[in-house]
C-alpha cells in the first residue's frame, strides 16, 4: 500500500548494569541471537503475548566472564524476547529516525495531539459520561463524528468563499 509509517516510541529502564537487547546480534538465517561472548541463544517458544523466547545454554553461561553483566537469573540462563512482528517494528523505527520521518513526527502535535486536545476540552472527553466499554466507545465515536462534521463544515465554508 506504500504507507510511510511513523510511530512514536517509549522506552523503559531495564535493570541497571545488565547488557541490553541491542548488544546481542540477531541472525535471521539461523533464527538465533548471538551474545557478545559468541554463544548462541536458540529459539525456545512463543508466548501468548506474541513474543519469541530465545534462551542461552546455562552450562556455557556458568563459565562466561560476562555473566555478571548479562543476567541475574538463578539458573544462569539469559532469555531474550523478540516480537513476531519485530521486522515491521524495526522498519517503522528506521522510518522514524529518517529525515522525512523526523519531519512528519514534528507535525504530530499540530494534527493528532490537537484533535485529542479538542475532544478533551471542547467535546467532553475529559470524563466519561457513561459506564461500560460499549457506552464509552459510543461516546468516543460520537465525539469523533462531531469533530469530523465541524471539519467538513469549515472546509465547505472556506470553499464557498
Amino acid at each position: 500500500m506504500n504507507v510511510f509509517a511513523v510511530i512514536g516510541h517509549w522506552s523503559f529502564s531495564p535493570v541497571k548494569g545488565l547488557m541490553k537487547k541491542w548488544q546481542f546480534t540477531y541472525d535471521a538465517e539461523k533464527n538465533v541471537y548471538v551474545c557478545p561472548g559468541k554463544q548462541e541463544l536458540k529459539y525456545s517458544t512463543t508466548n501468548r503475548d506474541g513474543y519469541r523466547e530465545y534462551k542461552s545454554n546455562p552450562s556455557h553461561c556458568k563459565t562466561c566472564p560476562l555473566l555478571e553483566t548479562c543476567t541475574r537469573s538463578q539458573n544462569t540462563q539469559k532469555v531474550i524476547t523478540r516480537h513476531v512482528w519485530e521486522d515491521s517494528k524495526e522498519w517503522v523505527r528506521l522510518n522514524r529516525l529518517s529525515r522525512s520521518g523526523k519531519y512528519l513526527y514534528r507535525l504530530r502535535y499540530q494534527t493528532i495531539e490537537r484533535s485529542f486536545a479538542d475532544a478533551k476540552e471542547l467535546h467532553g472527553l475529559r470524563y466519561c459520561r457513561f459506564r461500560g466499554k460499549e457506552k464509552v466507545r459510543e461516546q468516543a465515536l460520537m465525539t469523533a463524528a462531531a469533530q469530523n462534521i465541524k471539519k467538513i463544515a469549515l472546509h465547505l465554508a472556506k470553499k464557498a468563499k
